[in-house]
């Protein structure tokens, strides 16, 4: 079970009201992630459950105390607080999952030097590692990369499959040798695929989304439509109904809303002043004249803030995006 899956059990778990505590410390991208699995959940086995919770006590515990950590140390403080038996088999545990992870190693470096050490590598390699790493880490490679090589690279992540062991060992040796101790896994490993393509673009910043799916559009139609279709972007606003249009809008500041106008098309903005009193669309439409000429960076942030707004409400359950076909309609 993958780390953040645990985490969501735990979420489960622990209850709505701990929950949202826990969450509220939060950055936005983690909420959203956590939240997103939280749906997908199903039936989780009682036993894997108290496993998750056993493990996050011996956390918590080792977290307490300052300093260095590492096994050592988490091994001394589950003997203190669970006793010598009890912590051997938390021990055997935690060693499978840290042992289980590829390329987990580059997790605890700084993205920039990740960066600057992923960034010559062939893109075969550089696939291979993003379908592993976190997915906010994998955006900020992808990101400093410069667009034909992020847009190689995405698409190699895209139609990867399945890589055997022996791969990823080779590919885990000769790294070690240049940044640090690599683990092994011990199973055949599913990465890649086009959600965790999904799950990288959207951590990244407008721009590289863009150049990503120009990107694949010009190596795989197919891939790039499907990535569309479980992305939502700005434009897509036009296929929310009213009611969810103006559920948005209630979080949306003023001037935010008139620089995510700027450059829309008549579509885009007739649906969104539609939902507006006609007070309201005479003070949005003063700013968006005062706003004068913007920059395309400031309209792709602005849009980025909806476009956030519209996935936390719909982590929230008050509106429900669906997605997956052509015919597809969003509805609240």
């Amino acid at each position: 079970m993958s780390g953040l899956r645990k985490a969501a059990v735990l979420l489960v778990k622990l209850g709505k009201e701990d929950s949202a505590k826990l969450l509220s410390h939060l950055p936005e991208a983690e909420v959203e992630e956590l939240s997103t699995e939280i749906a997908r959940l199903g039936l989780v086995d009682p036993e894997a459950s108290d496993e998750i919770l056993t493990e996050f006590h011996a956390l918590t515990k080792i977290h307490q105390r300052g300093g260095q950590g590492g096994m050592d140390v988490a091994r001394e403080m589950l003997i203190a607080s669970l006793g010598e038996e009890r912590a051997r088999e938390i021990m055997d545990r935690l060693s499978a999952i840290v042992t289980d992870v590829p390329f987990s190693f580059l997790g605890r470096a700084d993205p920039r030097q990740v960066v600057s050490f992923l960034q010559h590598e062939h893109p075969q390699t550089i696939a291979l590692v993003l379908a592993h790493v976190p997915a906010g880490l994998a955006s900020q490679v992808l990101s400093a990369l410069g667009p034909e090589a992020s847009a190689n690279v995405a698409h190699r992540i895209a139609v990867m499959d399945r890589t055997s062991p022996d791969i990823i060992r080779q590919v885990e040796d000769a790294l070690k040798r240049k940044f640090s101790t690599v683990l092994q896994p011990s199973e055949m490993s599913v990465v890649g695929g086009v959600q965790p393509l999904v799950d990288i673009i959207n951590r990244a910043d407008r721009g590289t989304e863009r150049l990503i799916l120009e990107g694949l559009e010009a190596r795989n139609p197919e891939i790039a439509e499907e990535i569309r279709r479980r992305l939502f972007m700005f434009e897509d606003i036009v296929h929310l109904d009213d009611r969810a249009i103006q559920l948005v809008l209630r979080q949306i500041d003023t001037n935010d809303l008139a620089t995510a106008l700027k450059g829309v098309s008549d579509t885009v903005r007739d649906k969104v002043t539609g939902n507006l009193s006609e007070r309201a669309r005479e003070n949005l439409a003063e700013e968006i004249e005062l706003l004068g000429p913007v920059r395309i960076r400031m309209v792709e942030e602005a849009q980025a803030k909806i476009v956030q707004a519209i996935r936390t409400l719909e982590d929230s359950g008050q509106i429900e995006i669906q997605r997956g076909g052509d015919d597809d309609e969003f509805v609240a």
